[in-house]
Order: C-alpha cells, then sequence, then structure tokens
C-alpha cells in the first residue's frame, strides 16, 4: 500500500467540473436533465471522474472523494461512478466547489474545468455569467486559481487539472509544472476539436497516475494574508446589488471588494457577493 510522508494511505479528493469534459461544447449539453444533450454530457463526465479515480488507484491511492461541483452540483449517477470513491452531490454547500476538503488529502485533481471569463477557451466563464473578473491580491483568478487557493488554505496541492488546452495553459501559468489533460482543443467559445472519449480517458488516467508518482514536486497554491477579492461584473445592476453586503468597498461603476483574515473567508465572502448581485 502506497503511504504519504506521514506513513498513512493516500487521500485524493476530485473537484468535477462539465464544461471542460471532451465533447461538451454548448451550453445545452451542461443544462436540466431532459434538456438538449446533457443525458450525455453527465455520462461523459463519470467517465473522465472515472478514469482520474483509476490512475489514481494505480499509482497507490487508497481514498478517493470526488465532489460534483458543476451547476446543480448532482451531474454524476452514483451508481456509474468508480465504486472504490464516495461522492459529494447537491447544493448549495459550503465550500462549493470544493466541499469536503481538509488537510488529510495529500492531492487534488480538478476534472472537467474551463478557462476563466474573457480568455479564449471553450464555455469560458468565472464561476457565474455575471463576472468579468475575480481578483485576488490583485491578479485574476479562474475557477482553477479559485480552487487552488482554497486547496492552498489546508497546504494541499493541486496536482492535475483536466479541460481544454486553454485551461491546461491557464492552470501551468499559475501552478508551475502539474499535470494537465486536454481533452479538447479550444476553437470558438462554442467549438472544439474533440478527442474520442476513449482516448481522452485514457489521456486522464496517465497523468493521474503521474501526478500522484510526482507527489511532492508540486507545492501548495497558497494567497498572502490579509485577503482581498474584488469582483468586477457585467453590469453596475449586479455590483449595486453585491455592495448590498455589509464590509464591501465599491471600486468602481462595475467592481465590488471585500477584504478578509484568510482566502476561505474571503472565497466565501465572493460568493455571498454573487448571490446578492444575482438577487439585485
Amino acid at each position: 500500500m502506497a503511504t504519504n510522508k506521514k506513513g498513512k494511505g493516500l487521500k485524493v479528493y476530485i473537484s468535477a467540473d462539465m464544461e471542460g469534459i471532451g465533447g461538451v461544447v454548448n451550453w445545452d449539453e451542461t443544462g436540466k436533465e431532459g434538456l438538449g444533450d446533457y443525458d450525455r454530457a453527465r455520462k461523459l463526465m463519470v467517465g473522465e471522474v472515472n478514469a482520474a479515480i483509476e490512475g489514481a488507484l494505480a499509482a497507490g491511492a487508497t481514498e478517493v472523494l470526488v465532489n460534483d461541483s458543476h451547476g446543480s452540483m448532482h451531474n454524476i449517477i452514483i451508481e456509474d461512478l468508480n465504486p472504490a470513491a464516495r461522492l459529494i452531490s447537491g447544493s448549495p454547500k459550503p465550500m462549493s466547489m470544493m466541499e469536503g476538503l481538509d488537510d488529510s488529502f495529500d492531492a487534488v485533481f480538478l476534472v472537467g474545468y474551463h478557462a476563466r471569463a474573457t480568455t479564449p477557451g471553450v464555455l469560458n466563464h468565472t464561476y457565474t455569467g455575471s463576472l468579468l473578473e475575480y481578483r485576488v491580491n490583485g491578479k485574476v483568478f479562474g475557477e482553477t486559481g479559485m480552487n487552488a487557493a482554497t486547496a492552498g488554505e489546508h497546504s494541499v496541492p493541486v496536482v492535475l487539472v483536466t479541460g481544454d488546452s486553454t485551461v491546461c495553459a491557464e492552470a501551468r501559468a499559475l501552478l508551475g509544472d502539474i499535470q494537465t489533460a486536454a481533452v479538447k482543443e479550444h476553437v470558438g467559445r462554442y467549438a472544439a476539436n474533440n478527442l474520442h472519449p476513449e482516448k481522452a480517458r485514457g489521456l486522464i488516467r496517465e497523468a493521474a497516475q503521474r501526478a500522484l508518482k510526482g507527489l511532492g514536486k508540486v507545492k501548495p497554491f497558497k494567497v498572502r494574508r490579509p485577503v482581498r477579492v474584488e469582483l468586477k461584473f457585467n453590469s453596475t445592476a449586479l455590483a449595486d446589488g453585491a455592495c448590498l453586503m455589509p464590509g464591501v468597498e465599491r471600486v468602481d461603476d462595475l467592481t465590488a471588494a471585500w477584504e478578509g483574515p484568510d482566502y476561505v473567508a474571503a472565497v466565501r465572502a465572493a460568493r455571498a457577493m454573487i448571490s446578492l448581485a444575482g438577487r439585485s
């Protein structure tokens, strides 16, 4: 049995999104059950998640926790999931896309991720369609950065990111020499050059194995404290709503900011601001 530096079994955490899954190129595929090709897309999603689980197990992982992190967060059909893993599903969850992660884990995989808003990527956005930028201490993050920083608060490194070619480049630029698996090449926001699902899964399986075999080479991604988060919305009305939250600073017509003691507090504040913005 493989062990971590504490002499215990290797624990792997997987946050699974959908827009970065191979073959998924349209919002109809990521929406409600029964609409468009959603049912087919969720099968593609669990297939790539299972590939990451298989790679982790082959590299010696002894425990795998999967968090369904897309939309309503009940996309993965549990009976289709590899039985070696546990699944967190449903919403809302206190830590959203990173629910269930703590400092007992050794590595994080981000599967099916997509590029941040305003960059060229398939179905690109940042957490919600209302955001143009999500800045932390002045640096623009996509969901990769948002969630890697949460993992960093628990001193757990993100060692694998899968999705389109753009998010893989984004991940390496932010996190360094981590493992990535590009299952589709960006052609446009609603177009991609996709690998066949069998090849995409093979790529993910191999990358997951390499990621755990190289564990220790990648450091957790930590954000300096205190943490200032700035949200730039795509309308002034949304920024108006975000500023209803106590302690929020209006930076400009589109931007609201909040500062707190650590990143976990900041990301929860950001989610509250986004929620208020949507109700404005």
